[in-house]
């Protein structure tokens, strides 16, 4: 999906892309410069040369902007392409892979690692904020990797009990601490590793 559409899935079509498009970019530019607590909307409407109206009409809180500015539609009913976040159809194991990686890419991004310990505190104290923001936002993927597992559950790929919400958040968890809390400065290997841990555990393959 293009910017131009994704944008358009999040905010109407009614809207003008390219205000839409000015105050994302500038609100990530302003998280790489000053962090989470730094950027204020005055600061996203200065640098992106619109009023606070115009970011009003379209967004209801800081929180709202920076979220659209860092995460993608993940929400199916707005056109999210799930399989391009869960990976192409393969083995299960390939597209566990995929999902790490992806969630590593997500957060290794520096506008990412900059906003997410100051958006997940918003969402943690504000549930009408967090049922907007992350638990709509990824209905769709938990269905979608909680279909792929069943699948592979019956086709005897995995062991049964596999939990869709806990895979998610072991993955997009140690991605968020490991980027935005360690500052790990190399995803690559560390998407690799998890990834590993992820599909074989830690145990000795005898126990």
């Amino acid at each position: 999906m293009s910017k131009d559409s994704e944008t358009q899935h999040r905010l109407g079509p009614q809207r003008n892309p390219a205000i839409d498009d000015a105050v994302l970019d500038a609100t990530r530019q302003l998280l790489e410069e000053k962090g989470y607590a730094g950027t204020s909307i005055d600061g996203i409407a200065t640098r992106a040369g619109v009023g606070r109206p115009a970011i009003y009409r379209r967004w209801p809180s800081k929180a709202h902007i920076v979220n659209d500015a860092i995460y993608p539609v993940l929400d199916v009913e707005q056109g999210a392409d799930i399989d391009t976040e869960l990976g192409a159809e393969g083995t299960i194991a390939d597209q566990i892979r995929a999902l790490v990686q992806g969630a590593v890419a997500l957060f290794a991004a520096p506008a990412t690692r900059a906003a997410a310990p100051g958006l997940m505190s918003e969402v943690r104290t504000n549930a009408e904020l967090r049922d907007v923001l992350v638990v709509r936002q990824l209905a769709g993927v938990r269905v979608e990797l909680n279909r792929r597992l069943e699948a592979a559950r019956e086709r005897g790929d995995i062991r049964s009990g596999v939990d869709a919400d806990a895979l998610l958040d072991i993955m997009a968890g140690a991605a968020i601490f490991a980027l935005s809390v360690r500052d790990v400065s190399d995803p690559g290997p560390f998407a690799d590793s998890l990834a590993d841990i992820v599909l074989n555990g830690i145990l000795p393959d005898d126990n």
